[in-house]
């Protein structure tokens, strides 16, 4: 029996990882531009940093996280997001004594046991912001105006950004008693993660996936009616900076995001079949609630996996990148030994290039060099290596150009013109 790729990942073939290559080099520059810098954590974390930092509570934590003890008895999870191990790194590497904000983005893995759906992975690729040290509003806004900037660069139109405040603890406290007054009469007809919920942290009953849930709280009051005159004032300077960077927006008031570290402004965007495909917010006490100093942060998740399908759905192809430069090819044993000469220097030079390996015919290995869509093609037989005088042909046009095998730079400046 073979064995296959786990329930859930997927395998990113050669032909094509050059659209991941596509979308990272372009996160790359504006995060460049916004003066972000990359910052790698490892691949798991111990446990307590997501029970602490993404909430009991959640569905993340409670239902959807890989969690395993190694052989020193330790309980590790492979991360489910990214925003808390960042946090982590941030504060177990002392970046809270350097000039502030700090601004940092990643590229990471992240793995959720869920159930399988459109654009939905248990191992899924994740491309995040998070901006340590600002409380102004304006950092949200800048902010989300990355995200928006990656739509328009990749030109995927129809996305809407949708925007809601979550207020402070103060805030949610006061919102936790009227949602309790809300469902007390409806407590049996929650599921059972439901009920344990219900006096722990009752906002995560608005973020339920079973259906009689989402119908029981459809109803609800909503958060941004009890948010205080601080955290109001944030949202209504958000709002105002979105506008003066003509970015479109609606506030929803049903944005509460899965998170427990979620504090202010949270945001989503969906794309135009309303699927949520980046989520994001601020998360002002998520610094000191794990073991660092009060500092507040910001920032944004956008699954890699999802952007793809988006740029598939909205029919925009992405620029395949050039393969191969030169196919350099052989008739017999000797010429094969220049062959891997000419190759060797020119890589040396970054030249891409590739020769003959299986022994093929000179047809065959024009067929070859048409199948790894070289640009040029040199065969050396007898003759070349004799008078060492070659062809090199341009596979588009064929036409050819003599060039001088003792004087290799020759091929570099055709090549390259």
């Amino acid at each position: 029996m073979n064995i296959q790729a786990p329930k859930g990942t997927k395998d990113i073939l050669p032909a094509n990882i050059y659209k991941w290559h596509y979308v990272e080099n372009l996160f790359r520059k504006l995060c460049s531009v916004y003066g972000c810098k990359e910052i790698r954590t490892p691949m798991f974390e111990n446990t307590e940093l997501f029970i602490r930092g993404v909430g009991e509570t959640t569905d993340v934590v409670q239902k959807e996280m890989y969690t395993f003890e190694d052989k020193g008895g330790r309980s590790i999870t492979l991360k489910p997001e990214g925003t808390a191990p960042a946090i982590r790194a941030f504060i177990e590497n002392g970046l809270f004594n350097e000039v502030q904000p700090t601004k940092l983005y990643y590229f990471t893995p992240c793995f959720r046991y869920e159930k399988m759906q459109k654009g939905r992975f248990r191992e899924h690729h994740q491309f995040g912001v998070e901006v340590c040290g600002s409380k102004e509003a304006s950092i949200d806004a800048e902010v989300i105006s990355l995200v928006m900037r990656v739509y328009k660069e990749l030109g995927i139109e129809g996305v809407q950004l949708k925007i809601n405040s979550m207020g402070c603890p103060s805030c949610r406290k006061k919102y936790n008693e009227a949602l309790k007054e809300f469902l007390k009469d409806k407590y049996e007809d929650l599921c059972e993660t439901c009920k344990s919920r219900f006096e722990k942290n009752p906002l995560r009953i608005l973020d339920c996936k079973v259906n009689s849930c989402k119908g029981i709280v459809s109803g609800a009051p909503i958060i941004s009616d009890y948010i205080c005159e601080e955290c109001s004032t944030h949202f209504e300077s958000l709002k105002k900076y979105l506008i003066v960077m003509d970015i479109d927006f609606a506030v929803d008031p049903h944005i509460v995001r899965g998170l427990d570290y979620y504090t202010k402004t949270v945001f989503e965007v969906h794309d135009k079949s309303g699927i949520a495909i980046c989520g994001g917010g601020r998360y002002d006490n998520l610094i000191s609630e794990i073991g660092g100093p009060e500092l507040p942060s910001m920032g944004f998740g956008m699954g890699i996996e999802r952007l793809l399908m988006s740029l598939e759905e909205n029919g925009i192809e992405i620029p395949s990148e050039k393969y191969m430069d030169i196919y350099v090819g052989s008739m017999n044993e000797e010429s094969k030994y220049e062959a891997i000469k000419i190759v060797n220097h020119l890589r040396e030079n970054g030249i891409k290039c590739e020769c003959n390996h299986m022994e093929r015919s000179v047809k065959a290995q024009m067929k070859y060099a048409n199948k790894i869509e070289a640009y040029y093609t040199i065969i050396l037989g007898e003759d070349e290596i004799k008078t060492r005088i070659a062809k090199i042909k341009r596979m588009s046009d064929g036409q050819q150009f003599e060039i001088k095998l003792d004087n290799l730079q020759e091929i570099i400046n055709i090549v390259e013109d």
